[in-house]
C-alpha cells in the first residue's frame, strides 16, 4: 500500500544548496557591524538512559544558516578586513567513535562540503573563540543553550584586561540574534517552499492511509503506527510533533497524545499529524467517522468547520492582517452554531470576548510554519497584527469541540463528544493562497469514499 503513497508523493526536491545558505548568511551579516561577533550554538545530546541518547536534532538556527546537523557544533561569524567569515567548530575525526557511532565530516569535510570558510575541532573552541571575543564589541548570542559558551562570553565581558584598558577592545554588550534570524526565516525561499510542499504531500498520504485503515475496533496506537511508518518509508526524519489521534471524547481534547484507546462505531476520529522532511515541518489535521459514514449530527458540525476553514484560507492574501483568517473562521463558526441553535446569542455577542463561541472554539486559527512546527516570527510587531507577505507559510485550523465530559458546560446531547478540526498548510503568494497540503481530502464525500477501504 505504501508504494502507491510514495508514487503519489512524487520525486524528492533538491536539498538547500550552499549558494542559498551563503545568501542567508549575507542577509544576516548585512545587519551587523564590523566589530560584531555572531555565535550560534547547538543543543547538546540528551541522554535517555545510560548510554542511550534521544534522537538528536540540532537548532533550527544552525540548520537555517549552514545546514550542519551533527552535535557538538558552534557556528560563528566575524568580520576580517571588511569581509565576513563563517567559522564552524565541529566534532573531530575519531576512528574509534566513527566505528561505533558513524562517520564524521570533520574539519576538512566541513570546509569542503558546507558553506563554511574556516573549521576547527570542537576541543579547540575555547582558545579560538576567546581570541574572537577579545576583538569584538558586541556579541550576538542566545544565552542558555550552551553553558560553556555562556561562561566564555560572560567571563570576557567581566575581564578587565590591559588590552581592554589601553585599546578599548573586548565585548561591551550581548545581543540575542533571534530577532534578525527570525525575520529572515519568516519568508520562505523557492527551495524551502519545494521542501515544505513535499513534506505536506507525505503527511497527506499518511492521513489517507490512516483513513483507509480506520474501522470500528482499530486502536488509536495502530493508526499512529501506520502514520509514523509511512513517514519513515518516505525518508523523513519522523514526526514534526507528537501525533494527536483521538476518537470519541478524546477528539475534544486539543492536545491529546496518549493514543491508547480503541476507535468505536459511531465515533468521530480526529488526527493531527505532520512530518519533518529535511528539517521542515508539515502540520495537517483531518476528522472522519470511524465507521465511514458521518451521522447527520456529525455532518452538521463538520460542514460548519469546513466552511469556516475555506473562508479563513481565502483570507491568506498579501496585505491582509494575520488576524484576518481567524476573524473569518470565527464568524462562519458562530453563524453556523446560531443556525443550529447551539448558540443562543446574536452574532456580535457570540463573537465577543466572553461570547458563547468561546465555549466550543477556544484556540487561534493558525500559526507560522517552517523549520519549527510553531515557527518563529513576531505576530504583532508594535502591537498591531502583522500584514501577510509573499512567502509566508501559516496553518489554518478552525475546530469545534463538544466534550460531554466537561463539567463547566451544558453540552448539547445531539453533538456530545464530537470533536472536529480541519487544518491545512497555506503559502501566501501574489496569486492568492496556495494550499501546500491540498492532496489531503477534506470534503464529506471524499472522506467517506476512503475510510475503511484498506
Amino acid at each position: 500500500m505504501w508504494d502507491d503513497s510514495l508514487q503519489a508523493v512524487g520525486a524528492e526536491p533538491a536539498s538547500i544548496g550552499n549558494d542559498e545558505f551563503r545568501a542567508r548568511q549575507a542577509r544576516l551579516f548585512s545587519q551587523l557591524r564590523p566589530n560584531d561577533l555572531l555565535i550560534i550554538t547547538a543543543p547538546h545530546e540528551s541522554t535517555r538512559s545510560n548510554d542511550v541518547h534521544y534522537p538528536y536534532r540540532t537548532s533550527s538556527e544552525m540548520m537555517y544558516l549552514c545546514g550542519w546537523e551533527d552535535p557538538e557544533a558552534v557556528f560563528c561569524a566575524f568580520n576580517e578586513e571588511g569581509v565576513w567569515k563563517s567559522l564552524l567548530f565541529v566534532q573531530p575525526k575519531d576512528l574509534l567513535k566513527e566505528i561505533w557511532e558513524g562517520r564524521r565530516p570533520g574539519v576538512v569535510g566541513a570546509v569542503k562540503d558546507w558553506p563554511i570558510d574556516i573549521a576547527y575541532p570542537h576541543d579547540e573552541l575555547e582558545d579560538n573563540l576567546s581570541q574572537l571575543l577579545v576583538q569584538c564589541s558586541r556579541v550576538f548570542v542566545k544565552l542558555g543553550v550552551d553553558e560553556n559558551i555562556d561562561s566564555l562570553v560572560e567571563n570576557e565581558m567581566k575581564r578587565n584586561s590591559r588590552a581592554r584598558q589601553k585599546f578599548g577592545t573586548g565585548p561591551v554588550s550581548i545581543v540575542d540574534p533571534s530577532f534578525q534570524i527570525n525575520e529572515l526565516r519568516l519568508r520562505k525561499s523557492d527551495g524551502e517552499i519545494a521542501i515544505m510542499r513535499h513534506s505536506a504531500k507525505i503527511a497527506s498520504q499518511a492521513h489517507i492511509q490512516a483513513m483507509a485503515n480506520t474501522k470500528p475496533g482499530v486502536g488509536e496506537w495502530q493508526l499512529e503506527g501506520i502514520i509514523e511508518g509511512l513517514f519513515k518509508y518516505c525518508r523523513t526524519s519522523g514526526i514534526a510533533y507528537p501525533c494527536i489521534i483521538g476518537s470519541g471524547d478524546n477528539a475534544t481534547v486539543l492536545h491529546y497524545t496518549v493514543n491508547d484507546d480503541t476507535c468505536d462505531d459511531g465515533e468521530v476520529l480526529l488526527i493531527d499529524a505532520g512530518c519533518e522532511y529535511k528539517g521542515y515541518a508539515s502540520d495537517i489535521t483531518r476528522s472522519w467517522p470511524v465507521n465511514g459514514k458521518f451521522s447527520d449530527a456529525q455532518a452538521e458540525i463538520y460542514q460548519i468547520v469546513l466552511d469556516s476553514q475555506l473562508a479563513a484560507i481565502d483570507e491568506c492574501r498579501i496585505g491582509n492582517s494575520y488576524d484576518a483568517p481567524h476573524i473569518a473562521a470565527r464568524r462562519v463558526l458562530a453563524e453556523g452554531l446560531i443556525k443550529l441553535g447551539v448558540i443562543k446569542q446574536g452574532l456580535d455577542e457570540a463573537l465577543s470576548a466572553d461570547g458563547e463561541l468561546n465555549t466550543w472554539y477556544m484556540h487561534n486559527t493558525g500559526h507560522w510554519l517552517g523549520l519549527d512546527v510553531h515557527d518563529v516570527g513576531i505576530y504583532r510587531p508594535d502591537g498591531e497584527a502583522r500584514l501577510l507577505e509573499e512567502g509566508m507559510v501559516l496553518t489554518v485550523e478552525p475546530g469545534l469541540y463538544f466534550g460531554a465530559w466537561r463539567p463547566d458546560v451544558d453540552c448539547p446531547e445531539r453533538y456530545a463528544n464530537i470533536g472536529i478540526r480541519i487544518e491545512d498548510d497555506v503559502l501566501v503568494t501574489k496569486d492568492g493562497p496556495d494550499v501546500l497540503s491540498s492532496d489531503c481530502p477534506k470534503t464529506i464525500d471524499n472522506i467517506e469514499s476512503i475510510v475503511g477501504t484498506a
